[in-house]
Order: C-alpha cells, then sequence, then structure tokens
C-alpha cells in the first residue's frame, strides 16, 4: 500500500498517540484511599508485632539458629513503644514534618543526635559526630564510624519505603540522603533494600518478585546484593527447608562482621539482611511463620522480623492479620512511641499525608478518595564500600603482650577485684603506643562524661585529635571504637595516643580510656572463593 507524505505523517502522529496513551495505561497505578491506608496500617503494625515477638531472643543466638520456644503473646506488641526500630525513624518523619521532605542531612541529624533515647553503634556514633562537629556524609563514613556497615540504618528505613509506594528510586534517593548521616557502603544499601522491599509490596502479591526487585535498587558488586542473591538462589534449591539454606549462608557469609570481628557475634546489615530474606521466603506469607523463622535465624533477631513482617503487611494489608494481632495493635493507637509525639493512629496519618506529596512531586496525583502513582523502575544507587578486602586479624588488650607500650602515670581500671578492664590517664602528654603487622587498627576505650581529648598519630604522622566525652541519654559506652584507620600498606606500623588533658567545658575530667585494639589485614574473604556444596 502506497501513502502520500501527509498521509503517512497522520498516520505516524495516531500511531504515537496511541502508543502514548497505552503507556500511560500500563504505567500509572491506582490505588484507593482506603486500601492504601490497609497497607501503611500493615506496614507499621508489623514492625510493632515483629519488634516485640523478637525483644527476648535478640542476640541470644549467632553462630547457630535459635531452637529454643519462643514464648509470645500479642499483649506483649507494647514493648515496640521502647524501641529503636520504629522510634528513630519517628524522629526523622518528626524532622519532615517541622523542616520540610527536603530537609538537609544534618538537619535529620540534629534531631535524633538531641533526642532523649537510647542508641547504639552506628547510631550512636553518629549521635556523638553530631556534638564533635562532624556531620553527613562525613558522620557514617568508615573514617568516623568504625560500624559504618552495621545493621542500624536498616532497621530505620522502613518509614522511606512506605512513603514511597510503587517509587523505588524515589526511596533510593531518600534512602541515600538518610543512610549516610551514620552508615556507608552496604549500611546504606541495608535500608535501601528494606525501603525498597516495601516499595515494591505494594503493587506485587509474589513475595519472591518482591524480593527480586528490591534487589534491583542495589549494585550489584556490592557485599549486599551478593548474599541477597545466594539467599534467593538457596531458597529455590532448598525451598522447604530453611535451615539447611541457613547452614550453607553461614559458611560462607558469616565471618563478614567489621563490628563483631573475631567471633560469632554478627551486627552486619548484609547477613540480617538474608535473614529478613529468609523470612519473607520461607513464611510462604503466613505473619506467625515470617516472624518466627527470621527471628530463629539468630544475631539481630528483633530487628529482622520486624522488617520482615513490616514488608508482609504492606503485601496483605493489616485486615489480613490475625484478629488477636490487630485487637492489640488497635488498643495501642493513641500509645506514644518513646521520645516522640507520634503514635500509631498518627504514624498512619502522617504516612498518608507523604504518600500524597511525593506522589505528586513524583508527577502522580492524589484526591481524597485516589491515588495515581507513576511507578517507577528500580535503580542501583552509588557503589561503595565501607572496608573492602578487610579481614580480621587479631584483638590485644593492654595487659597482654603483642603490641602494647605505655609511657606517663597510666593506671588500671579494674572489671572486678582481679580482672582488669582498661589502662587510662589524664596526665597531659602521656603516650599510649601500639606496634602491629596489618593494613588496619581500630583502638577501642570508653565515652564517658569524665573523658577528654588526645591526639591520635599513625607512623609518626598526625591524624586527628579524638574527643572521649560522652552524657547523652544516660549512656557511657565502654569498649568501643575511638579511632580507625583502615587502607594501610601492608606492613608495619604504629599508633600513637597522646593524652592532652584537655576536655570540653561541660566534661567532669579529661581521661583516657584504652581497653583494645583490633588489627585487620587485607586479603581475599571467605565469600571470595566460597562454592556451596550443590551444582547451580
Amino acid at each position: 500500500m502506497k501513502l502520500n507524505l501527509f498521509s503517512s505523517l497522520i498516520l505516524l502522529l495516531c500511531l504515537n498517540l496511541t502508543s502514548c496513551q497505552e503507556n500511560k495505561n500500563k504505567i500509572q497505578r491506582t490505588i484507593p484511599i482506603e486500601v492504601l491506608k490497609d497497607k501503611i496500617a500493615g506496614g507499621w503494625a508489623g514492625k510493632m508485632i515483629g519488634v516485640s515477638y523478637g525483644v527476648p531472643t535478640e542476640f541470644v543466638a549467632h553462630g547457630f539458629t535459635l531452637e529454643d520456644s519462643i514464648k509470645w503473646t500479642p499483649s506483649q506488641t507494647n514493648l515496640a513503644l521502647l524501641e529503636d526500630d520504629i522510634y528513630v525513624q519517628l524522629t526523622f518523619m518528626m524532622t519532615m514534618d517541622q523542616y520540610g521532605m527536603d530537609a538537609p542531612a544534618k538537619k535529620f541529624q540534629e534531631l535524633f543526635a538531641k533526642s532523649g533515647y537510647k542508641l547504639w553503634h552506628a547510631n550512636v556514633q553518629a549521635r556523638k559526630n553530631y556534638f564533635d562537629s562532624i556531620f553527613p556524609p562525613q558522620s557514617g563514613s568508615p573514617e568516623y564510624n568504625a560500624h559504618a556497615d552495621d545493621i542500624d540504618f536498616q532497621i530505620e528505613a522502613d518509614y522511606i519505603g512506605l512513603m514511597c509506594p510503587g517509587m523505588p528510586q524515589t526511596a533510593t534517593k531518600m534512602a541515600q540522603k538518610i543512610g549516610h548521616i551514620m552508615n556507608y557502603g552496604d549500611g546504606v544499601y541495608g535500608g535501601n533494600f528494606v525501603a525498597a522491599l516495601y516499595s515494591e509490596a505494594y503493587f506485587e502479591n509474589d513475595i519472591l518478585k518482591v524480593v527480586e526487585h528490591a534487589l534491583k535498587s542495589l549494585p550489584q558488586e556490592s557485599e549486599y546484593a551478593k548474599i541477597i542473591s545466594d539467599a534467593i538462589l538457596l531458597h529455590g534449591h532448598y525451598p522447604k527447608d530453611w535451615r539447611a539454606a541457613w547452614k550453607e549462608l553461614e559458611k560462607k557469609w558469616a565471618s563478614i562482621d567489621i563490628c563483631g570481628a573475631g567471633s560469632s557475634y554478627n551486627i552486619d546489615a548484609k547477613l540480617n539482611g538474608a535473614y529478613i530474606v529468609f523470612g519473607l521466603l520461607y513464611g510462604e506469607g503466613d505473619p506467625l511463620k515470617t516472624m518466627e523463622i527470621s527471628t530463629r535465624c539468630g544475631q539481630d533477631s528483633d530487628c529482622n522480623p520486624s522488617s520482615a513482617l513490616g514488608v508482609l503487611g504492606v503485601l496483605k494489608g493489616f485486615s489480613a492479620f490475625p484478629k488477636e494481632y490487630r485487637k492489640q495493635v488497635e488498643y495501642l493507637g493513641d500509645s506514644l512511641f518513646i521520645n516522640t509525639d507520634y503514635s500509631f493512629k498518627k504514624t498512619i496519618t502522617k504516612t498518608i499525608d507523604y504518600v500524597k506529596q511525593i506522589t505528586i512531586q513524583e508527577g502522580g496525583q492524589a484526591t481524597e478518595q485516589l491515588i495515581t502513582i507513576n511507578p517507577q523502575a528500580p535503580k542501583a544507587g552509588i557503589a561503595e564500600s565501607s572496608f573492602p578486602n578487610l579481614i580480621f586479624d587479631r584483638r590485644v588488650t593492654p595487659f597482654e603482650k603483642g603490641g602494647w607500650a605505655f609511657k606517663g602515670k597510666w593506671e588500671t581500671k579494674f572489671k572486678s577485684d582481679t580482672i582488669p578492664q582498661s589502662r587510662f590517664s589524664a596526665n597531659a602528654g602521656d603516650e599510649a603506643t601500639f606496634t602491629f603487622e596489618g593494613t588496619g587498627v581500630s583502638i577501642a576505650g570508653n565515652w564517658d562524661r569524665n573523658a577528654g581529648k588526645a591526639d591520635i598519630y599513625v607512623d609518626g604522622q598526625f591524624k586527628r585529635t579524638i574527643d572521649c566525652y560522652f552524657n547523652f541519654s544516660h549512656q557511657s559506652p565502654g569498649n568501643t571504637s575511638i579511632f580507625m584507620i583502615t587502607q594501610l600498606p601492608q606492613g608495619k606500623h604504629i599508633l600513637k595516643v597522646v593524652v592532652k588533658n584537655e576536655k570540653r567545658a561541660e566534661a567532669e575530667g579529661s581521661t583516657i580510656y584504652l581497653s583494645e585494639a583490633v588489627v585487620f589485614k587485607t586479603g581475599p574473604k571467605i565469600a571470595d572463593n566460597f562454592k556451596f556444596t550443590f551444582q547451580y
């Protein structure tokens, strides 16, 4: 058939219009407000129920699965009001309430640093960094946070995914900003992955597809993406035996933790993220089974079922939870989470408000009855690694041979009458040196209200002044990393701590405490060359 030029142009225009309309119909997704509310309520309720389910087992099992009876009743859900899995991210929502969704990361760090609740690991370091004038993204970087790969952001990124139904790119963008307050690399990816799970769960009923789509929001070369891929692979090979899958995963990945290096304790985001996936995949949509498996995998076994059940809550909705679960959550509906002005009911309302704002911001529409979303294909964030090729070598206390030397009037603090805890001094000029072979070292000591400042030198070069003062939320962290350096050239190195006898105005003293040195080397990790025992 022959067409003249005008006819050809008309036909081409019609085809383009038809194609655009088809793409629009295919791309846009709608969700009634009542369905949205049910899913959001399911997400937050899942967080509450899951964390309360696992609280008694937290870090009871590390290096083995929890086989003891789990004694839990829905009435224990009130424990969630006191849990960092929820109150930290509610503080981030409070920051958005006060300063807007686009508030700078420093403002989010400020409000959570000044909050009255307790924090741990990467979070407590980020709090201290704020008061030491170390702000995002440096506050989460390995240079200033030895917990960069820890689970912290992973357990508090749920709100991001809940606010971004079908919009994983937007969730990733938000996660990159907030995650670098306290984490870096795989620590940020943990929160990114959890947020993506929630985002994908709004419009997908197949749990495996939710996990697979969320995985695409991570750089595929990251260790986090690799362990999640392994979890999916293992589930495919052992579809009815999560313990067999767990054993295989443990052999390959258990030794990855930097924070708990040299022990079976593992608070790394990656391994615990895989336990979330095990709960989702092997739970097969059953709330109790999902919680139980994530919990029995061990390690951070309150956080993992909390995330898993939260995602399932979005996928199925609050109305699909057992009646006894719903009843207890509704009973707590107006109770405030500690040190926040948020209750369960308010959390749902505010999350809906932010969904509407983000939907409109991303080109969709929001009315009182319906949300129309322009869904996004998942897209990986920036590739980064906290501790590339870093491997644990040894731990050395100041009371054993192996590298420590002291100059000046250092004294000993005891745990008990006979067990020493740390060496300490407040005398200006007193020195402690640690000589080691390797590529990195973390020096541990105490943060306290009577602690002060010291200068750190590595191989004769001044690195920076550290300040060990800490007096927030009635916490005084002991045996915590006060300085860490990695990526040194392989060989012999000397780290020196010089007491300054200086302190900030509010400190009650200027003491420096030293309790341990953790030495690292560089090389291939077990996971790098590991092959599973089955054919794949």
